[in-house]
């Protein structure tokens, strides 16, 4: 059973989503009302997720998901919000989260964005999808080309094979099929290259995407 922290300022927003998340069989295992509260309660629940949301009081999502991902072993991070403009997308997205979603999501989307990042996968919106290809579509200076380039050459040919298929959009099970492995080889080659590269699954699309078509 997926793990799951939720995170809102507000109390009506956390009730509506743990009981969404537990309906579908979803074990929401903590909230927290505020930023500040994250990784206190990453600490003591050691959730598979936190469900974020973006803009709080005290401390706002991104800063908290920061926090959660300089963390050992971090969960993996859902980005919530009501206002998907694109600097919140990419922000979210640079902070370390591993899924995108509008509040205005449908129940079925939730879920399934809950379960493919606790599976290793990301989760974007079709919106957030969208923001991030076309950043990735924007021309590189020749400094960012090199600088992913670089930081690509730091892993073995079997982690950028994946990165490759990562930056494709396939899920961990398409990879395994594509490459004749098992699907836990495939999340540990790509924990790896991400614990080298300081990075998930997203920002790990956008660096090999970054460095050329799949030059290396």
């Amino acid at each position: 059973m997926v793990r799951v922290l939720v995170v809102d300022d507000d109390a009506m927003v956390r009730s509506f989503l743990r009981q969404i998340l537990t309906k579908r069989g979803v074990d929401v295992v903590a909230e927290a009302s505020d930023g500040d509260e994250v990784v206190p309660a990453v600490q003591a629940h050691h959730p598979d997720v936190v469900l974020m949301d973006l803009r709080m009081e005290r401390l706002d999502g991104v800063r908290a998901t920061a926090a959660v991902v300089a963390l050992p072993d971090p969960p993996g991070v859902v980005a919530m919000t009501s206002f998907d403009t694109e600097s919140t997308i990419l922000d979210a997205v640079h902070a370390g989260a591993a899924g995108f979603l509008a509040k205005n999501a449908g129940p079925d989307e939730l879920v399934a964005a809950v379960q493919a990042v606790a599976s290793g996968d990301g989760a974007l919106s079709p919106r957030a999808a969208r923001v991030v290809m076309e950043q990735v579509a924007a021309a590189p200076t020749a400094r960012g080309r090199r600088e992913a380039q670089e930081m690509l050459s730091r892993l073995t040919d079997r982690e950028l094979e994946i990165a490759r298929c990562v930056a494709e959009g396939l899920s961990n099970i398409d990879i395994a099929a594509r490459l004749f492995v098992g699907e836990a080889t495939v999340k540990t080659h790509l924990s790896k290259a991400c614990q080298k590269l300081g990075v998930n699954r997203v920002r790990l699309a956008l660096i090999v995407d970054r460095a050329g078509e799949f030059s290396l």
